[in-house]
Formats: C-alpha cells, sequence, structure tokens
C-alpha cells in the first residue's frame, strides 16, 4: 500500500542534483525554496505515501491506530536508529527537537546550585525552556557569550572555564547543551569535543541535533551522549512534524514522562485501591518503561513518524559523484553550501561567516562543514540607523530581518537573513534541488532588497522611529 514506486527509481538515480531534482518536489513552478533549514522540503513520493497512510487510518479507525500503527512506528524507530547508529530501546519519536528538549528539562529533578550551560546561539525556543526552568525550579541557567570566527578549541574552552567558575562558586554543573549545527548562524560546532568535554567533567550533555539526521554523518555510538535529539522532517526529508529522542540507557529511569504525561506513565504513589489506571491502547509487554511512555502520547497525526522508513529509502536512491545515498545528498549539501557562500561573498564583495582564519585551525574552516553557509550582507546596519534616527542598532537589524523576509516574497523566495554580531546575514541552506544559479539569483534578489533599504523602504510610511 505505501510502497514507494519502483519505476521511479531509475529516474531518481539518473537525475542530476540541482533544478532537474525539482521536478522530484511539489514546488510552484514560480517559487525558489531557499530556506530548507526552516522546514526542510518533502519529496512529492514521500508526500503520497504520508496521504496513504492518513487515508488508511481514516478507512479503519479502530484497528489501523490500534492494531497498525504501533508496528509502523516501531519500524521508523528502527530506521532512525539504523542511521543514527543508536540501540533501538533508547530511541523514541517525539513531534520535534523542542518538544524533546522539554521532555528531558522536565524530568531531570533540579535541586538548589544545579547549573544548566548553554551557548548564545542556542534555538530561541530551547533558550526560552531553560529560562522557564530557572523561574520554576531551583536551577540556574548560564548563558555562554558566543561571538564568531572563534575556535572550535577557544568555544570548547569557554564551556570548560564556565564549569570551572561555577564549581568554584560552589555550585554544581549539571547539564550542557549545544547543537550538531546551530540555527543562526547555521555554523556546525564542535560537538563531539564538547561532549566528550561533559563526560570528563561529570555533567550531563543534551546535544541539541534539530540540523542533525539527514545533514551529517551521526553515530550516537562513538559519540556517547547523554541526550540527544534530531527533527527528521528537516533535512531527512520525512513530513512535519517529526523528531527522535534519544536518551542513554542509564539514564532512562530520569525520563519518567513524556510531554504531555502518557498513558505509559508509571506513578511511583499509588491511587486509593492500590490500582494504576490502564492504557486504553494495547501494550507491548516487551517494551521498556521508556519506550511504553512514548507509545501513545494522545490522540496525534502521527502519519510524518511512519514516513520515515520511506524517506531513507527514498534518499537511498539517488547518486552524485560517484556516491550514494546519505553520503551523495549530505557530499552535495556541503560542496553546494561552500561553492554558494563562497560565490555570494564574491558578488557582494563581503565575506563568509568562517574561523579558518582563528588561531589553532591551521586554516580548515569547521564552522562551514555543513549544509549551510552564512554570508555577510552588503548594508551598514549602524549607519542606517544612526541616518534614520531608529536608536538601537540591535532593534534595526531585527526590523530589517522582518521586512526582507517578507519583501522576498514579491520575488518569489524567502531569504533568511539575520542579524549578529552588529551586521546582518544571509543563512544560505544547500539541498539537492538547489544549484548554484539559485544562490546567486538569490544573492541578486537580496541586493536589490538592499539598496531599497538604504532609500529607507523598510520603515514603512509616514514612521520615522521604532
Amino acid at each position: 500500500m505505501t510502497d514507494l514506486k519502483k519505476k521511479d527509481e531509475d529516474a531518481i538515480a539518473s537525475t542530476p542534483f540541482g533544478r532537474e531534482m525539482r521536478k522530484f518536489f511539489p514546488f510552484d513552478n514560480d517559487y525558489v525554496h531557499l530556506n530548507h533549514a526552516s522546514w526542510g522540503a518533502l519529496p512529492t513520493a514521500i508526500l503520497d505515501v504520508q496521504r496513504q497512510y492518513q487515508d488508511a487510518t481514516e478507512r479503519r479507525l479502530d484497528p489501523f491506530i490500534r492494531y497498525e500503527l504501533p508496528t509502523l512506528i516501531v519500524a521508523a524507530r528502527r530506521a532512525l536508529a539504523t542511521l543514527l547508529h543508536a540501540p533501538l530501546n533508547s530511541t523514541v519519536m517525539v513531534q520535534n527537537a523542542t518538544t524533546g528538549f522539554s521532555v528531558v528539562l522536565r524530568n531531570l529533578t533540579w535541586e538548589a546550585g544545579d547549573t544548566i550551560f548553554y551557548f548564545s546561539t542556542i534555538y530561541g525556543g530551547c533558550e526560552k525552556s531553560i529560562q522557564f526552568t530557572a523561574e520554576t525550579t531551583p536551577a540556574t541557567a548560564h548563558r555562554i557569550p558566543l561571538a564568531y570566527p572563534l575556535s572550535d578549541a577557544a568555544l570548547v574552552a569557554q564551556l570548560h572555564s564556565a564549569i570551572t567558575s561555577t564549581r568554584a562558586q560552589g555550585l554544581r554543573p549539571r547539564l550542557a547543551v549545544f547543537d550538531t549545527v546551530s540555527s543562526m548562524p547555521g555554523v556546525r560546532m564542535p560537538f563531539e569535543s564538547l561532549t566528550a568535554l561533559c563526560r570528563a567533567e561529570g555533567v550531563l550533555s543534551f546535544v541539541d541535533g534539530a540540523h542533525g539526521a539527514g545533514h551529517l554523518p551521526l553515530d550516537l555510538a562513538q559519540l556517547d551522549p547523554d541526550f540527544f535529539v534530531s527533527n527528521a522532517h528537516k533535512w531527512l526529508m520525512v513530513p512535519r512534524p517529526c523528531a527522535v529522542l534519544y536518551v542513554r540507557e542509564a539514564l532512562q529511569p530520569l525520563v519518567r514522562s513524556s510531554v504531555p504525561t502518557s498513558h505509559g506513565f508509571r506513578p511511583r504513589v499509588l491511587p486509593p485501591g492500590g490500582r494504576v489506571r490502564g492504557s486504553p491502547m494495547p501494550v507491548d509487554e516487551r517494551e521498556t518503561a521508556f519506550v511504553a511512555n512514548f507509545a501513545f502520547v494522545g490522540t496525534l497525526d502521527t502519519s510524518p513518524y511512519v514516513c520515515v522508513p520511506a524517506a531513507v529509502e527514498w534518499r537511498r536512491r539517488l547518486r552524485w559523484e560517484g556516491k550514494t545515498g546519505e553520503e551523495a545528498v549530505v557530499g552535495y549539501g556541503m560542496w553546494l553550501a561552500r561553492a554558494a557562500g563562497k560565490r555570494v561573498a564574491e558578488m557582494w564583495g563581503t565575506e563568509v561567516l568562517s574561523n579558518a582564519g582563528s588561531e589553532g585551525q591551521e586554516g580548515r574552516d569547521t564552522l562551514g562543514e555543513c549544509c549551510m553557509s552564512n554570508v555577510r550582507l552588503p548594508l551598514d546596519v549602524a549607519s542606517m540607523a544612526e541616518k534614520w534616527n531608529r536608536g538601537d542598532v540591535d532593534a534595526t537589524g531585527a526590523k530589517l530581518v522582518i521586512w526582507m523576509g517578507k519583501t522576498g516574497l514579491e520575488h518569489g523566495t524567502f531569504v533568511q537573513t539575520y542579524f549578529y554580531v552588529g551586521a546582518l546575514w544571509w543563512r544560505m541552506s544547500a539541498q539537492i534541488y538547489l544549484e548554484l544559479k539559485d544562490f546567486e539569483w538569490g544573492a541578486n534578489v537580496i541586493k536589490e532588497m538592499c539598496d531599497r533599504a538604504v532609500k529607507g523602504e523598510w520603515m514603512g510610511s509616514g514612521r520615522s522611529k521604532l
């Protein structure tokens, strides 16, 4: 019922990466998707698979939801566990990376002096989750400012210094949170070294791999984090929302509840009568308490989850430069991101965000070892703030980001810009349906918007102050 069409296998394998691959995606002909990192993008074949599962649900609701769906979700978990080189019983499905992070924060028992470390480049939703935890529990949040370019060694040293200083104050370093690839700026972090540091210091590690599965080669058995989460709906081309949460087996007793709490929760204190309310769903007695907690988290559209095996299979058919499957997709994405970043910087006369020149890097740009590139816009935000009497430079930058996002729609695209270390940057997402010409075109679109911004168009009519 949900098998991919075998007849398309040769067509997929023989199609060169770039614009020709667009025929396998449901994009409008007049729209160029330059922002894969935010939402991902679905091949039409995977969208068809999802609709088949949704239709199957509606045709026979109870039989499908109660008896067929659990088996399909196990298959999805197995596909992700295989991709990530993780034990099956250490992985469960959640809706998105932020949900997975909230699960861990909510389940850990926090005591006075417990400290949560995170870098200033953390995803906004995760930072607010930490702030909420600090407001509602005895835990303390420790924010580490991060201003690129910076060498990997210097970045790791910042976390080590924070841990050391916290202990010197009589506090307990409890959890450190960091990305595989951060959102904005879209750069690779030295998550392997950060994880190793946490292990050596006795600090729990949470690796936010929102930009992980389908983006980087990942081996959790080798990485050995305490907690890890990755979206599947971004770079793995699975329908939204879909993510996988990994918890080290020894720590699973700490994660007693899903978010929201599911029928699989096992209370420590029995209610009057001494019996725990059972689940309305069939229970697989072979499952661990951790896995059972996430088996049925209320009524959700879990059709994205069960599309994971089809997405992995679809990507397996892809070919590029003698590479196949994940190696081809990731290889092309990294190559294109670097080539596009270099070309756009040349067109604008600006720079790519790179740490190649940082001490200790020996010319190697590890920030750019991913499928994203970041190029500074040819726009002086500080001068514009002064010229237009807008006051706060940061607020001016934020205003420009919003205006550029909306204005890009006039050209049939969306460009993800952001304000960082005093400048505006374009976060460029490379994917198999894009090629260098698309980013050259996008660069011209942004340059035109920069020219319009200099004339004050971003301010709106009749306003001179924020």
